[in-house]
């Protein structure tokens, strides 16, 4: 129609008011409602030219001044478009749309001005430019007013998550299992073992001793059975690694408690102290494994140096059993050194043992054949029997000068001559004896030639004899003086002394100790416990 400007609301599915047209002039603008808080700020709304139709054709036909006809806003359309990114559904319980759209309708008409016509809030800042269009002469049907929705306090014009708040922790079955396990197998028998250590342990006290082998040169021993000449050795152990095994023996454990009666010393506090304390009714071997533990010893191989650091139940016991370990390593070091000395010296002395057995053998040979012969020195013998007959034959040379002048100077008869003649026939008689007797045999049937060789033997062999024990005898006294010269001997330089405090238990350390331990052996348990429970 040419005359009318009203148009029909399809989206109303109301009927078309028409009315004719009447001249008026534009209106001023009306101030856009209030935007909800969140949203982003409307854009200036382009003017239309008169007669133009409505800006929205959704509320077209409709009164401006009928706030209970109007229709309620689509969302899309409820304002200006945001200029941030939409807002994502959150889990949780959700505001509904509807009530923010009338929230902000709400807000709309109380900054409206008295007396305005109300404009939905999605087209109101377009309505206050749209110049005054001609309106239908007769009055719309009036709708039934609806409630005005409740006011939402400022900010909720977006969607709002509201997290359910979280439930209340309870124990459970396994935590108390937990807490019962600690405190059964951690805090209490921690608490205990604190109490005895400090209620029923009995203080310790300590008494050092310190020592090393040594040679008469002052160097350290490495090796006593390293041989003297450098040939065979009997051994390859340290004088310190022989102390060090002997030190924990059962041998010396049985000799000082021969000594000290150590078993009654280490079971003093027995039984008021059953832990520290030593068990009289044990046995060497139980005594032996206390006394290992009692009795520290800290070695040096390098520097050959051994420090033993004795505990017991009272300062003297302590110093009486490190004064009684330094005697018997004494004592053990010299055996081993007089060892050695032997065994340096065993060859020498075994030659030397030879050599006199032989020089016996020969001399007693040789004194069998003087009592057989009744001849001390055959040699000597025969010099005797030499001069003899040295003798004898000057007296037969004489007697024949002799003999030889009285023939020539006396009578044939002359009885001179005759005595002469017997002279020399007595003479020759008696060198031929002589004679005899060096290749005759004597009364005993031997003659002197071989008892002259018999003798010459038994001289060699004694000479020999004789030589051969001078040399083992100035062996075997070489070999003496340098086994003398590497003699050992045990030298302190800690000497034992009597303690003025206990040092030991160590108390705190020991409670730390059996806490961890404690702690550990719980949390294995654990831990294998849920193992098992999880595989089933």
């Amino acid at each position: 129609m040419a005359g009318r400007t009203g148009a029909a609301n399809p989206s109303a599915g109301g009927p078309a008011n028409a009315a004719p047209a009447r001249p008026a002039a534009p209106a001023a603008p009306e101030p856009a409602p209030a935007a909800p808080q969140g949203a982003a700020p409307a854009q200036p709304a382009t003017p239309r030219p008169a007669g133009a139709g409505p800006a929205n054709p959704a509320v077209a036909g409709q009164a401006p001044g009928n706030p209970a006809a109007a229709p309620r806003p689509n969302p899309a359309s409820a304002g200006p478009a945001s200029a941030g990114p939409a807002p994502q559904p959150t889990p949780g319980r959700l505001i509904p749309a509807d009530a923010v759209t009338a929230a902000a309708a709400t807000r709309a008409a109380a900054a409206r001005p008295a007396g305005a016509p109300a404009q939905p809030p999605a087209a109101a800042g377009q309505a206050a430019q749209v110049p005054a269009q001609a309106r239908p002469a007769t009055p719309p049907a009036a709708r039934p007013a609806s409630p005005p929705p409740p006011a939402l306090p400022p900010g909720a014009g977006a969607f709002q998550p509201v997290a359910e708040p979280a439930p209340v922790a309870r124990p459970r079955r396994r935590h108390w299992v937990l807490l019962v396990s600690l405190f059964l197998l951690v805090i209490l028998p921690t608490a205990l073992w604190g109490v005895y250590l400090w209620t029923r342990a009995t203080d310790q006290f300590s008494s050092t001793v310190g020592f090393s082998v040594r040679r008469e040169e002052g160097v350290p021993s490495m090796d006593m059975f390293g041989g003297i000449f450098g040939g065979s050795s009997s051994g390859t152990a340290s004088d310190t690694d022989i102390l060090y095994e002997f030190i924990r023996s059962p041998d010396l454990v049985q000799r000082t408690d021969e000594a000290l009666d150590i078993r009654a010393m280490f079971s003093r506090p027995w039984p008021h102290d059953f832990v520290f304390a030593f068990d009289p009714q044990g046995t060497i071997e139980d005594l032996t494994e206390y006394w290992r533990r009692q009795v520290r010893i800290y070695y040096d191989d390098s520097a050959g140096i051994i420090t033993v650091k004795v505990s017991a139940f009272s300062p003297e016991d302590a110093k009486a059993i490190a004064d009684t370990i330094f005697t018997e390593s004494e004592k053990v070091v010299n055996g081993l050194s007089e060892q050695a000395r032997l065994d340096a010296t065993r060859q020498a002395e075994a030659e030397l043992e030879k050599a006199r057995g032989v020089l016996t053998e020969a001399r007693q040979a040789m004194t069998g054949f003087r009592v057989r012969t009744r001849i001390v020195d055959p040699t000597i013998d025969l010099g005797a029997q030499m001069t003899v007959m040295t003798s004898l034959q000057g007296q037969l040379a004489e007697a024949q000068v002799a003999l030889d002048q009285l023939r020539q100077n006396a009578r044939s008869g002359d009885q001179r001559i005759k005595q002469a003649e017997l002279r020399v026939e007595s003479l020759e008689k008696q060198i031929e004896q002589e004679r005899d007797k060096f290749g005759g045999d004597t009364p005993e049937g031997e003659n002197y030639a071989q008892l002259m060789g018999e003798y010459e033997r038994l001289k060699v062999d004694l000479e020999f004899a004789e030589g051969a024990h001078q040399s083992a005898r100035v062996a075997y006294e070489s070999a003496l003086a340098t086994a003398q010269r590497q003699t050992r001997y045990l030298a302190a330089h800690i000497t034992p002394a009597v303690a003025q405090r206990s040092l030991e238990p160590a108390r705190p350390w020991l409670l730390v100790l059996g806490a961890g331990l404690a702690f550990v052996l719980w949390s294995i348990l654990i831990l294998v416990y849920y193992s098992v429970r999880d595989r089933r």
